[in-house]
C-alpha cells in the first residue's frame, strides 16, 4: 500500500517520500508512547508522585518529544494539506499496538471505524 501511495509518475507525493516516511514514523512512535502511557495508567502505584514520575511515563513523554521534532522536520518539506492523510494513522496504530502489546480486544465497531478511516485516507490521497 505504501508503494501505491508514495510512488508513480505524477504522484502527489513525488519528491516528498522521505519526509512523509519520517512523518509516518513520528506518528507510529507517538502511538507507541500512547500505549506505554495506557499500560502504566492501568497499574497501581504507591503514590501520585510514582504514578507520574516513573521510567515508563518519563520514557513515553520523551518519545512524544522526539515525535514532535520529527513531525516538525517533516512539515518543513511536506505541505500541511497531507495532514489528513498521515495524522489519522495514529487511530489505526494505537489499537493495533494495543492488541499486540496489551493483548486488548478490538470490537467490531472499532474495526469498522478503522476500515472507514483507511477508506477515507485512500480516497483523500487520490
Amino acid at each position: 500500500m505504501r508503494a501505491a501511495l508514495l510512488s508513480g509518475a505524477g504522484s502527489m507525493f513525488q519528491g516528498l517520500e522521505k519526509y512523509i516516511i519520517v512523518w509516518i514514523i513520528s506518528v507510529l512512535i507517538s502511538s507507541v508512547a500512547q500505549v506505554m502511557l495506557k499500560a502504566e495508567a492501568d497499574k497501581k502505584h504507591e503514590s501520585r508522585l510514582k504514578e507520574y514520575l516513573n521510567p515508563m511515563v518519563i520514557t513515553a513523554y520523551g518519545i512524544f518529544f522526539l515525535s514532535t521534532f520529527l513531525t516538525m522536520y517533516a512539515l518543513k518539506y511536506v505541505p500541511l494539506i497531507y495532514s489528513p492523510i498521515i495524522e489519522p494513522l495514529s487511530y489505526i496504530f494505537v489499537p493495533v499496538i494495543g492488541v499486540l502489546v496489551l493483548k486488548e480486544k478490538i470490537s467490531g465497531r472499532r474495526l469498522l471505524g478503522i476500515a472507514v478511516m483507511l477508506v477515507g485516507i485512500v480516497i483523500f490521497s487520490m
